[in-house]
């Protein structure tokens, strides 16, 4: 794995929190090491020598995309795949469609929406739908540690885009049901802090996503609030928590949301409300029925279990791979770029 050297993200992380975080995620993940580059010296040949597949995130600058694919042009011998993971492709059409990907093998994308529209604009060759999962590894129940709160949110609050739904299915139930609530998250400015401490929920501040799932162990239920995007034009497109929160057996209630790609069984993996009065229903017979909780929590788990852990998008790499090397078994074998 390759990241720009100081990249926004890292260095925004430590700029708030210093090195802590990231020392805490080597030990977290001693398996994963990237390598820091700067786009001015980054020789591909160097990098890419011996891979067989390589893939490009959809965050990375379109400059170096363009590269990666003309040194794949003129003589790389691996299959190259851009990955998307955001809803640019349906919200920022102009910038997505500024990325030269004439000679990559085709897009990864985490959704239908997503795929089928790499596929009409003709912005790949192909494209396939490679959707998120749970790193079951970390996300897993922990029953031996003991429930102290009542509900969990982890999100951030963004640029007041939902402020509307937060009030409705998140703010108002807590409040009304006098809930002991906890949330992370960043990006909350001082009149967000206000409507938390308002509603009676605890402000955690961000937190580094491997002790996520210590937290759900800690409550007793969690909830999902899409993004607009995410309701409106990416129906079918859960976000990474969905799978993470279920694969650690936490009940989850989810605001108005389509499961039009069917990973999940919604009434039996999770609870939809459709409204603030529905979402305090919901919460009202999770948290008053044990039995009830407990069997929803084990389905949603036994679904993720069963085809959505990062290994099942293992399989599905390979079969994709496979697709474009058929009789060839010694990819599985071989290396991978990113």
């Amino acid at each position: 794995m390759y990241e720009p050297r100081r990249g926004w993200s890292r260095a925004n992380l430590e700029a708030g929190h210093g090195r802590r975080p990231v020392e805490g995620f080597a030990r977290a993940y001693p398996e994963l090491r990237s390598t820091p580059y700067d786009r001015a010296t980054l020789d591909l040949d160097a990098v890419l020598d011996g891979a067989d597949v390589v893939l490009v995130h959809e965050w990375n600058e379109p400059a170096l995309v363009r590269r990666i694919g003309l040194h794949r042009r003129d003589g790389g011998r691996y299959r190259l795949l851009f990955h998307d993971t955001h809803h640019r492709a349906v919200t920022d059409e102009r910038s997505m469609a500024a990325y030269d990907l004439a000679h990559y093998d085709g897009a990864l994308a985490f959704g239908d929406v997503i795929r089928d529209l790499y596929r009409s604009k003709g912005w790949t060759r192909e494209a396939w739908t490679w959707h998120e999962a749970a790193d079951v590894r970390r996300f897993h129940p922990r029953p031996e540690v003991a429930r102290t709160g009542d509900l969990v949110w982890i999100g951030n609050w963004g640029d007041d885009e939902r402020v509307a739904e937060l009030d409705e299915f998140l703010l108002g139930p807590v409040r009304d049901l006098g809930l002991k609530a906890l949330v992370h998250g960043v990006r909350y400015p001082d009149p967000a802090l206000d409507r938390l401490s308002g509603a009676g929920i605890e402000y955690g501040g961000w937190i580094a996503n491997y002790k996520v799932p210590l937290v759900f162990a800690r409550h007793r239920v969690t909830v999902h609030l899409p993004h607009r995007p995410h309701v409106e034009a990416l129906r079918g497109v859960p976000t990474i928590r969905t799978f993470e929160a279920l694969a650690c057996g936490i009940p989850l209630v989810s605001a108005p949301w389509h499961d039009t790609e069917g990973l999940f069984t919604p009434g039996r993996d999770f609870l939809v409300a459709n409204d603030g009065t529905a979402m305090r229903q919901h919460l009202h017979d999770v948290l008053g029925d044990r039995e009830f909780a407990d069997s929803l929590a084990q389905h949603g788990l036994a679904t993720v279990l069963a085809r959505h852990t990062c290994a099942h998008r293992v399989d599905e790499l390979f079969a994709i791979l496979a697709q474009l090397d058929p009789g060839d078994s010694s990819i599985s074998a071989g290396r991978l770029v990113a």
